[in-house]
């Protein structure tokens, strides 16, 4: 099978606004990484061509990532249904080699270096994989979505990269494998599945909130009243009354073992000190088992909030209309860690203030609906899943890393899309959309 195709053009059928969209972004970026890196001493020329700074690396990224783009604008679709399977397992093969071959970047092993002093992340790429890999399995002629074995399979595949993500210490990878509910529900993912994992980040927050014996007698109260005031119905129906109580007693169990588990032995101590700080609560690390030093005593020592508070700073002291280009003081003085990556929202703040970041807001959200839209028109389930799949990974993206500047939720690590420096994260955008408008351009086949 050939893997270009001689019957479409460069141009035929893909959506501009996307690709417009996608430049704009990936410009500003650059812009962003540049305010927060420029040195007023140094030679622009000289700097770009060296390629020394993240803002000419990124330079770099972005023309390999363009050149990426055309490529998979020149190939045929029915390649990307071929390869999905095999794709996704040579995704985890690799995620799994980063336990042997990868080093450790700021506590993370789960980057590959590669030549010129690059460096792969195989989380980052899988997620292409897994979008790939979940759309083909859906979309056999033999998957019937409505049945729960299908939502076990599809979760597994998802949850198996989120696993590997968690034990390479990438909490934040990890969480953006969710995002491919948004495409399991559009399928016929029941509501109830949701609604149930909704419930249990409630319950989570609540036993954070207050304290555990006070929350369990508000649960007891409240199932002794609904029983109470159902009797007669439950009479009728005694398997209504074993529903009740079994959800009593889930939820008793993740108030007083589930929640302090997951924050003692699966969070490491920063981790659960953000959570904590978010709702104005301090955590003790001593309890933390993942706290424990090479000899074998316990770190007590409990890290601050010191990036979100000078990332607030940050934006805060952009106001309105912002301090203008290159006139930042928190970005320019780098008092925001992280300011070229994770917490690159903050020097769009500074600079532009408030109206700055509410376009580029306005432009991330056209281009979402601009995806569904996309989506929507699909005749192949194929193509819808994987248009699905990457309307979630990038509201996953955008939501959690704005939300995390700004202080609404904790530091997890994860880039803004196409705006944070980083050659992996920038190739693997890149290539969620570039797929996206090749599978689109053929959207009248049906892919399986």
């Amino acid at each position: 099978m050939s893997t270009v195709s001689n019957q479409n053009s460069f141009s035929k059928g893909t959506d501009l606004a996307v690709i417009i969209l996608y430049f704009a972004m990936v410009t500003i970026g650059i812009m962003c990484i540049f305010m927060v890196e420029f040195n007023p001493t140094n030679s622009l020329s000289s700097s770009l061509v060296a390629g020394k700074n993240s803002y000419s690396k990124q330079i770099y990224f972005a023309l390999f990532c363009g050149i990426v783009g055309v490529f998979i604008l020149l190939m045929d679709s029915k390649f990307f249904t071929a390869l999905a399977n095999i794709s996704y397992v040579v995704g985890i093969l690799l995620m799994i080699a980063t336990f042997f071959l990868g080093k450790n970047v700021n506590g993370s092993k789960s980057w590959i270096p590669i030549a010129g002093g690059f460096n792969l992340q195989p989380a980052e790429l899988c997620k292409i994989f897994t979008a790939l890999f979940l759309a083909k399995y859906i979309s056999k002629p033999e998957t019937d979505f409505t049945k729960l074995k299908s939502h076990l399979l599809a979760a597994g595949m998802i949850a198996l990269p989120a696993l590997l993500s968690i034990m390479q210490h990438e909490m934040g990878l990890a969480l953006v494998y969710s995002a491919f509910l948004f495409a399991m529900y559009r399928e016929g993912l029941p509501p109830i599945i949701l609604i149930v994992a909704l419930s249990f980040a409630i319950l989570v927050i609540a036993t954070l909130l207050l304290d555990p014996i006070i929350l369990a007698i508000i649960l007891t109260t409240i199932a002794a009243i609904f029983i109470s005031s159902m009797l007669k119905k439950f009479k009728k129906n005694k398997n209504a009354i074993l529903v009740v109580l079994s959800i009593w007693a889930i939820s008793f169990g993740t108030i007083r073992y589930a929640v302090p588990y997951i924050f003692n032995n699966v969070f490491e101590c920063y981790q659960s000190t953000r959570i904590y700080s978010m709702i104005g609560k301090e955590y003790d690390c001593s309890q933390n088992n993942k706290s424990v030093s090479v000899s074998g005593k316990k770190n007590g020592k409990k890290p601050d909030d010191y990036n979100v508070k000078q990332s607030k700073i940050a934006i805060g002291s952009g106001g309105f209309l912002g301090r203008g280009f290159l006139k930042g003081t928190q970005t320019r003085g780098k008092y925001v860690p992280e300011q070229n990556t994770d917490f690159i929202f903050t020097s769009l703040g500074e600079a532009f203030g408030f109206v700055g970041t509410a376009t580029f807001m306005g432009l991330y959200l056209f281009f979402l609906f601009r995806i569904i839209r996309i989506a929507e028109r699909q005749r192949s389930t194929f193509s819808r899943v994987y248009a699905y799949s990457v309307v979630g990974i990038f509201f996953f993206h955008i939501a959690v890393n704005i939300s995390m500047t700004i202080g609404l939720f904790p530091v997890v690590g994860i880039p803004l899309p196409l705006i944070s420096y980083g050659g992996s994260s920038l190739l693997t955008f890149t290539v969620l959309i570039f797929i996206l408008l090749r599978l689109d351009a053929d959207r009248q086949m049906v892919l399986r």
